[in-house]
Order: C-alpha cells, then structure tokens, then sequence
C-alpha cells in the first residue's frame, strides 16, 4: 500500500513480520527453515524468525508432496530434503503433531555416501561451525542428534564386484550393530519385477512386455527354474535360429531381450539367493517397516537399469503395503499410515520424456496423484524441474527452488512465478530456497543450518 507524504515508518518486529506472512497460530507446525530480515540494519534490528508450515499440506491428507529443484552442489538438494526429514521425524518422536504421529521413510542413496551416516553426528571443520549450527538447531526447537532408528540396505557384493561406495570396514560396522543389511534378488520371488528393468526403453512393438509376459506366466521352460543362472541360459536359448517358442516373438526380439538382461544379470553378486540374517530382499524389508524407522537404500554404484530396478522394485512394494495386499504373520503389525520417499535425480525415473509404457514412471504417477489418500508421499529432487512430467510437479503441494539458471527460469513452468522471485533464485547462495505452498501468503526465501548428521566428503 502506497504510503502518504510525511508518514512515519519503522522496520516491523518478529510478531508483525510473523502476521505479515502469515505465519502466525500455524497449526501443525512443521519447521521448514528460517527468516532473516535486515540484513543491512544494525546488528538489534536484525531479526532470525523460525518458518513453520502446516503439516497438513506437506506429509496429508490436505495436500502432499515435495518438488526440490536446483543447480548440483549449490542448491544442496539433499541436505534441504533431510532438513524437512529431521523435522518431522522429531515431530513424530515427540508425539507433537496434532496430525498422525505415525510417519515412517524410505530413502535412497543415488550419489558417493551421500546418505550413508544419517545416524552419526557430524564432524564439522570447526569448533565455531559446530557451535553456531547447534545455535541455529536450539533457535529454532530442533534437536541436536542425527537421524534415529536407521537401517540401511546395500546391494550384495563379492571379492570380484563390490556394488557400492561405502567402506567395508564402515558397511562391517554396521552390520555388528544390526543396522546394514545386503539385498539380493531371488528368482522365484523377484522375476515378475523384471518390466522395471526395461522402465527406459521405448518399445512400440510391445515385444519386450511380450517377452517378459511369456516369463512371468511360466511358459516354454521357464516355468521350472531356480535361479538366475539357468533364467539366462534360457533365454540364450530362445536366441538360436529355428528356437520353437511363442510365434509371436521373434528371435531378434529375444536377442535384443537378452543383450539388456545380461548387462545387469550376468555375473551381478546381487542376484542370487538370500542366505543368512544379514542378507534380506528389498521387498521382505519393506513390507515389515514401522514408525519412525528410516530406511536407507542404496543404489549409488549400481547401473542406470539396475538403479530404476532397485527403485521401482521399492516404490511397488510399499504401494502393495499401503493397500492391504500382504498378509502378515504378525498379527499385530500394522503399516504406518504414512510413507514418506525421497529420490534423488527423479528426471531418471518420471522425466517428461520418459516412455509411456515405462512400469516406474507409472508408478510415480500413482503417487503422485492417489498417493496422498493411501499415505505414499514422494519427496524428489532434481536438477531442471522442467525436464519432469507435469502430471508430478502438478500434484506437488509444496515447491521448493533453490538456485537456477537464467535458460530454466525462462521455461514456461516458471511462467506463474513474479519476477521479482525469478531474479532471486538466479542468484542464491548455498543453504536457501524459495519455498512455495498454500499456506504461505507469497513465496518465501527461506534458509536452512548445515545438516546435523555426518557428511562424506566427495
């Protein structure tokens, strides 16, 4: 509002600035960063004002998910979505939220260690960076300790291929501590999930989903097998000239079947049987995953086809849980009623060029619009929120930009948003976003402390 000629002005107080916002009496508050104002002014006008959103339109059932977008490395994707997932997980801990304390999540590791000591605490390079994050955690009412009740879940290894990043002293010391697990992939169990191997590849012909029909129904000599070994065999057979089999599928069709199916199969220590307590399948993990637990899976190391594999293999299995469709031998289990996810890179999986006939990009989709309602809720990340299907980033509650290119910003999914704000996120520094959801009156710049628990150093 124009100001009239001679009007006194002052600089507002955190209680104005907090009604000005709308920030005021926010019910279920969840902490999603920090306000700092005047910046210019002297060191007792500044003011740090705590930002709370409602629950509600976050994790449900009013609105759900999460869109983080950003330039790698100084957007700091990953430490912003663990922030929000620190929040919340202290939230449930406490029994805080009016809302369902009854929050459980999944996680998955895309890139080095990223992920892998979410339950350790931080090694900072300094006694003042220590003291003035843990500062930063007391103003605003979080906790100091890093992540609780982590499990992490890495892809099985041998002497001749180890299939991921972390240290093997470090991976040991987790399993001492019945926290680190190896997945493998059984036969029997896991080769109706093979279409998500093939999420990328256009197939107009439908021959590959005819393929992998033909081997989930049983047919030819598939039917009887045990492993993986005697699964590729198999197929090397339908690849010879004159190989009776379906009519409808050709020999090239299997050959080019066989070609993608080796890549990830042929000698991969993963797919094999599960022995012992520190060896699970993804699924039998998944589906028995209580409140408050985090699950870690991590998929760094693997392949492009063997990453969507692990991804949509996980994602099916606790839209299976949410809807009732395994039977429990614990009669007292009972799934949480919310599920949050949170992927890295999610262009890889739901990009808006990906295949329509793609299983995980299917899957996203669900989530994306009826997950809310059966508690699946996707916290994703990405380098070019314009490069992901809009049917995603349309049913996301909650936006968050953190720095962008002036060639992004000038893309038509940006076209909604003043140019006042599209100026800034050219220009942010490492630690602050501009947050968007329907609670907030206007978008807010906001920033967030270092994160809490340790970080490997790339």
């Amino acid at each position: 509002i124009p100001l009239l000629n001679n009007e006194q002005v002052h600089l507002a107080d955190a209680n104005e600035i907090s009604h000005a916002l709308g920030l005021a009496n926010m019910k279920n508050p969840i902490l999603c960063g920090y306000l700092e104002m005047y910046n210019g002014a002297d060191a007792e006008d500044k003011i740090t004002l705590p930002v709370n959103m409602d629950a509600r339109f976050l994790i449900g059932p009013e609105g759900a998910h999460l869109n983080i977008s950003g330039i790698s490395g100084l957007a700091a994707k990953t430490s912003y979505a663990m922030f929000l997932l620190k929040s919340i997980q202290d939230k449930c801990i406490d029994n805080s939220l009016e809302i369902d304390n009854d929050v459980a999540f999944v996680l998955f590791n895309v890139k080095g260690k990223d992920l892998l000591a979410l339950d350790e605490p931080n090694e900072f390079e300094s006694r003042e960076e220590k003291e003035e994050t843990f500062a930063l955690y007391d103003m605003l009412g979080m906790s100091k300790e890093p992540f609780k009740n982590v499990t992490y879940y890495y892809p099985y290894s041998n002497r001749n291929i180890w299939n991921t990043y972390q240290d093997k002293g470090a991976l040991e010391d987790q399993q001492a501590l019945d926290k680190a697990f190896l997945y493998k992939y059984e036969y029997e169990d896991d080769k109706d999930n093979l279409d998500l191997m093939f999420a990328s590849l256009d197939d107009p012909t439908q021959s590959t989903d005819s393929i992998i029909n033909y081997i989930i129904s049983n047919q030819g000599g598939f039917g009887g097998l045990t492993d993986w070994e005697d699964f590729l065999e198999e197929v090397q057979k339908r690849c010879k000239a004159g190989m009776q089999g379906d009519k409808e599928i050709s020999v090239a069709s299997w050959r080019k079947f066989n070609r993608i199916i080796r890549k990830s199969i042929y000698r991969n220590p993963i797919f094999g049987r599960v022995h012992g307590e520190k060896e699970t399948r993804i699924n039998d993990a998944l589906k028995n995953i209580k409140k408050n637990e985090v699950h870690v899976i991590d998929i760094a190391k693997l392949n492009e086809d063997m990453q969507g594999f692990v991804f949509g293999d996980a994602v099916r299995t606790i839209y299976d849980l949410q809807l009732g469709q395994f039977a429990t031998d614990n009669e007292n289990y009972t799934p949480p009623s919310k599920i949050v996810i949170f992927i890295d890179e999610l262009n890889k999986y739901a990009s808006s060029d990906a295949p329509k006939s793609s299983p995980i990009l299917r899957q996203v989709l669900d989530i994306a619009e009826r997950g809310r309602s059966l508690g699946i809720i996707l916290f994703a990340a990405e380098q070019f929120r314009s490069a992901i299907h809009d049917r995603v980033t349309g049913n996301c509650s909650t936006h968050a930009y953190g720095r962008t290119n002036a060639i992004e910003i000038a893309k038509r999914d940006y076209s909604y948003i003043p140019s006042v704000y599209k100026n800034m996120m050219t220009r942010q520094k490492q630690g602050e976003y501009i947050i968007q959801n329907p609670v907030f009156r206007s978008l807010l710049n906001i920033k967030f402390p270092k994160p809490i628990y340790k970080q490997h150093k790339q």
